[in-house]
């Protein structure tokens, strides 16, 4: 699986059609989405990270479908 075809691919799609750009149209549908920050307990990922960003994921992209400007900012921990 060639990894750096496949992001390259959905980069130009998503610059194409403007799917990751502010639009200024839809200014009164704004959406706010904010997951909180897996806590990283041990060295590898487990379902826990999942059902902590994949909800909040998914219902931020349904949103985007449905016409308004999300904003899902990455959050990252700054304590320890």
């Amino acid at each position: 699986m060639d990894v750096k075809a496949i992001e390259s691919k959905w980069q130009a799609r998503w610059e194409k059609n403007k799917e990751n750009v502010f639009n200024k149209k839809n200014i009164d549908k704004k959406w706010y989405v904010l997951e909180m920050f897996s806590y990283p307990s041990g060295a590898k990922l487990h379902v826990g990270h999942w059902y902590n960003y994949g909800p909040t994921d998914s219902y931020a992209r349904f949103k985007k479908m449905q016409g308004f400007e999300v904003f899902q900012p990455m959050g990252f921990d700054a304590f320890g």
